[in-house]
C-alpha cells in the first residue's frame, strides 16, 4: 500500500513539474543582449531628434518591425499594423476609411508612416498622442481597428520563443511588456525614412526636372500675389515647407464651412474652439501614392486636391488666414497648365527607395 502511495505522489509531482515548465517557457541561453546602434540613412537631411531614452538599435528596430507585421496582435489574428499602413503606398491605406477586425470602418483616413523621426508636434490627425510610442499601441486597442487588449498581446508573444529571444536581444531581458512593445514599435517607425525622391536627387545635382516639373516647382514655392498675376504662385510652401514638406502645425485648410463641419479635429484634444476642424499638416512626400487625401479621404486624385486650393476653399471661423485671403481674392486663378505642372512637381516627391526598401518589408 505504501509503495502505491509513493508511486502516486511521484507521478503527481512529475505532472506538476511538467505543467510548471509549460507555464514558464525559457529562452535559449545563447541569446544575448545586443546594443549595436541602428544607423539612419538620412541622406542630406539634418539629424532628427530621437528620444534619448529610446535610441535606435538594430535589434530594437527588428523587434519593432516584427511587431508591425504581426497579425497576432489583433483580436482574431487577421490584421497587423501593416494591414492599414502598406509599404507600397508609403505606409498608408488606399481605402478612404480602413476596415477593422469587426468589419467596421475607422473614423479617419490612415496616415502615412515615414520620417516620423522629424515630427515634433504629436501624432494622429488631431495630435492626441504626445509620443510615437503612445500612438503605437492605440490602434491595437481601438474597437474599430485591431480590437485587442494589451494583456492578451503580451500573453501571445510570451508563448513564442522567437519573441522571447528577440526581446532579450533588444532589451536585455526576455520579459515582455506592453511598454517594451511600444518602444520597439517606435524604433521601427522612426527607422522609416524618405529622403531619396527625384526632387532630392535634383537638389543634389543628380537629376534634372522636366519643363513641366520645373514650372510646378516655381508655382509651389512662389507666394500668392493677386496684384501681380503674372508673378503670383500657388503658395503651397506656406504650409508644406522645409525638406519634410510639412510645418509641424495643425491647421484648418478650408474643407468645410462651420455649418458643415462633421469632425472637430484638434478641438477634441485641446478643448479650444480656436482649434475646431484643425488637423495635422501632413507631408507631401510620396503624395502620388498616398491617395485618398485629407483626414476623411474625400479626394481621390491629386488634381482634386489642387483644385480645392485653387477654387474650393470654404470660409469658417477657424480657416487659415492665408487660405481665406486667396478665397476673398477670387482664388489662385491657376490655369489648366498650371494645375498640371503642380501635379507633375508633386510626383517628383515620390521616393521609390522607400516603397521597395527590404529593411521595411515583412520580416516573416
Amino acid at each position: 500500500m505504501k509503495k502505491i502511495v509513493i508511486l502516486t505522489l511521484v507521478a503527481g509531482l512529475a505532472i506538476v513539474s511538467a505543467q510548471s515548465c509549460k507555464k514558464e517557457p525559457t529562452s535559449d541561453s545563447s541569446v544575448e543582449y545586443d546594443t549595436t546602434p541602428y544607423k539612419l540613412a538620412i541622406g542630406d537631411f539634418e539629424e532628427p531628434s530621437i528620444a534619448p531614452d529610446n535610441e535606435l538599435t538594430k535589434q530594437g528596430v527588428l523587434l519593432g518591425r516584427m511587431l508591425f507585421y504581426e497579425k497576432k496582435l489583433s483580436k482574431d489574428g487577421s490584421m497587423s499594423c501593416a494591414s492599414c499602413h502598406r509599404q507600397e503606398h508609403a505606409f498608408t491605406d488606399t481605402a478612404r476609411l480602413s476596415i477593422g477586425v469587426e468589419k467596421l470602418p475607422g473614423k479617419r483616413q490612415a496616415m502615412a508612416v515615414f520620417n516620423m523621426a522629424w515630427h515634433n508636434n504629436e501624432f494622429f490627425w488631431d495630435g492626441r498622442s504626445h509620443l510615437l510610442r503612445d500612438q503605437s499601441l492605440m490602434p491595437i486597442q481601438d474597437p474599430l481597428e485591431m480590437n485587442e487588449t494589451l494583456e492578451n498581446n503580451v500573453a501571445k508573444l510570451k508563448a513564442e520563443k522567437q519573441y522571447r529571444d528577440q526581446f532579450m536581444r533588444a532589451f536585455g531581458s526576455e520579459e515582455i511588456t506592453s511598454e517594451k512593445m511600444s518602444l520597439a514599435l517606435e524604433q521601427f517607425m522612426n527607422s522609416i525614412v524618405s529622403v531619396e525622391s527625384k526632387y532630392d536627387r535634383f537638389l543634389r545635382g543628380e537629376a534634372t526636372l522636366t519643363a513641366s516639373e520645373e514650372r510646378g516647382r516655381a508655382l509651389f514655392f512662389d507666394e500668392f500675389n493677386p496684384g501681380f498675376p503674372s508673378l503670383s504662385g500657388a503658395d503651397c510652401a506656406h504650409c508644406h515647407t522645409t525638406r519634410t514638406f510639412e510645418n509641424d502645425l495643425y491647421m484648418n485648410n478650408g474643407l468645410d464651412s462651420d455649418a458643415d463641419m462633421k469632425d472637430i479635429g484638434r478641438e477634441e484634444v485641446t478643448g479650444s474652439v480656436a482649434d475646431r476642424a484643425k488637423f495635422k499638416v501632413t507631408s507631401l512626400r510620396n503624395v502620388e501614392v498616398t491617395a485618398p487625401y485629407m483626414h476623411d479621404g474625400r479626394f481621390k486624385a491629386l488634381e482634386e486636391v489642387v483644385e480645392h486650393y485653387n477654387s474650393g476653399i470654404k470660409t469658417s471661423s477657424t480657416v487659415d488666414p492665408a487660405l481665406e485671403y486667396t478665397r476673398v481674392s477670387g482664388g489662385l486663378k491657376l490655369t489648366a497648365q498650371d494645375k498640371a505642372d503642380l501635379v507633375a512637381f508633386l510626383k517628383t516627391l515620390t521616393d521609390e527607395v522607400l516603397l521597395t526598401n527590404p529593411e521595411y518589408s515583412d520580416p516573416f
